[in-house]
């Protein structure tokens, strides 16, 4: 069975396309055919004017064409397609939305930042992991950051705060939200277990594969506070060549530190478990288990 998940979030559009097979024995096996990222950067659009400009609709419009023929090429016989942050503020948002159902057949749904938040908790990472401590999920997109917060088996608290690296970029992020998200994180993250951060998103990626920290172990917290220091002192030309990086992932790593680097020093973290997994591989998860549902 091929299963295909569309994430449009503030900063890119993801299309991923997995392969499941199903064995007789053990859990279905997921392999990923194909992902492709487009850097749509709605929020630069949205954050500042609350709307999406002719040139990065257009962008959308071609993307999801794009997507809907892989698509085809590839067979996928289900697929879901959602938006986040930049979509839900964007004024012509459901106007877009409807020339793209129009132009390629692909209906977008505008997702809260709760669902956001537990697309990523599909993924059951923290299944895997030591009973012995509790886990802070920690998904930090352009738009927002969602916080999920998973004890003893169960999601004891989960929130969606509106500071992403798009807005923090723009200067849209006020001392306000960080107090807000502080207080929260004081409030509700605690546990007699030992706590540790499980991050998503490309920039956590990204600065975990730079660490050459191996694959399931976890990453520690002084490694994003170094590369922080580091790069904020530099220009976006400057971090390009020094640390070999696209510009579309050069402006945002900085804002992404600075959202990890509060979490974790608020919530008394020092150690984070980087899995690859995304929105858009929690929304493959929830179209399959709701198909087993029917």
């Amino acid at each position: 069975m091929r299963i295909a998940a569309i994430d449009i979030g503030s900063n890119a559009a993801r299309l991923l396309i997995n392969e499941v097979t199903e064995p007789k024995k053990g859990k279905p096996q997921f392999t990923k055919l194909n992902l492709l990222r487009i850097p749509l950067r709605l929020g630069m659009d949205v954050f500042t004017k609350g709307e999406i400009g002719k040139e990065r609709e257009q962008m959308i419009m071609d993307s999801m064409t794009v997507f809907s023929n892989l698509m085809k090429i590839y067979k996928v016989e289900h697929f879901r397609a959602c938006a986040t942050s930049a979509m839900r503020d964007a004024k012509n948002g459901p106007e877009i939305i409807g020339k793209v159902k129009k132009s390629s057949g692909i209906d977008i749904e505008i997702i809260s930042g709760d669902e956001e938040a537990g697309l990523v908790f599909e993924n059951h990472v923290a299944d895997a992991l030591d009973k012995n401590s509790a886990y802070l999920y920690i998904d930090v997109g352009g738009g927002s950051t969602e916080l999920m917060f998973y004890e003893n088996g169960l999601m004891a608290y989960e929130k969606s705060f509106n500071i992403g690296t798009i807005r923090l970029l723009n200067g849209l992020v006020t001392e306000d939200l960080w107090k807000e998200m502080k207080e929260e994180i004081r409030k509700n993250i605690n546990s007699k277990k030992p706590v540790v951060a499980i991050g998503s998103g490309g920039n956590i990626n990204k600065i975990f594969s730079m660490s050459k920290t191996k694959d399931g172990k976890p990453m520690s917290s002084a490694y994003l506070k170094k590369y922080y220091k580091e790069m904020n002192d530099l220009s976006v030309a400057e971090r390009m060549s020094k640390f070999n990086l696209r510009e579309d992932r050069a402006d945002v790593l900085v804002p992404a530190l600075q959202i990890f680097n509060n979490v974790m020093s608020w919530s008394d973290i020092d150690k984070i478990f980087v899995p690859k997994i995304s929105v858009a591989d929690g929304l493959i998860h929830s179209i399959y288990d709701g198909l087993q549902k029917k």
